[in-house]
């Protein structure tokens, strides 16, 4: 019966220490693909592996409190955001030449005279420049005239 009950004694020992030794190793590859979704640099993956190896559980504890906030598809998804919020307003409230401030429905910036719109020979209605057919009456753009312009605006 001893003898029995030192075999029951030290399998589970051995399982208990097979556990944690998984766990540890599932610990350092969990901190590896952490650290590199979050920084290409490889000294930091080194050091962050580093502190869970060597510090176990605490180790682990610091690394998620002094890693990156945010992962890199994170910030590059933030930057390609803020760059679409930046050409829209951008393209919707300024002259391209001069950058003044122009309304939605100028045909030409009051500032420096470049042409915002066009009109269509159609229906008279203002049309962006980059459009090649009126939306409102399907008749195609041709490039306005100048004399045009200054009657419609006159």
């Amino acid at each position: 019966m001893p003898q029995e009950l030192g075999f029951f004694i030290s399998l589970a020992v051995a399982l208990i220490v097979a556990y944690l030794v998984a766990f540890w190793v599932a610990l350092l590859i969990w901190t590896l693909r952490d650290i590199r979704s979050r920084s290409r640099n490889i000294v930091t993956a080194f050091f962050a592996v580093l502190l869970v190896l060597v510090f176990n559980i605490p180790g682990l504890i610091l690394y998620l409190l002094l890693r990156p906030r945010e992962t890199i598809a994170e910030q590059y998804e933030r930057t390609l955001e803020e760059e679409s919020l930046l050409s829209e307003l951008e393209e919707q409230g300024a002259c391209p030449k001069c950058k003044a401030r122009v309304e939605d429905d100028f045909l030409l910036c009051p500032n420096c005279r470049t042409r915002l719109k066009k009109i269509c020979a159609g229906c008279g209605r203002s049309l962006h420049l980059r459009w090649s057919v009126c939306p409102y009456c399907a008749r195609e753009a041709s490039p306005p005239v100048a004399a045009e312009l200054t009657g419609r605006l006159g």
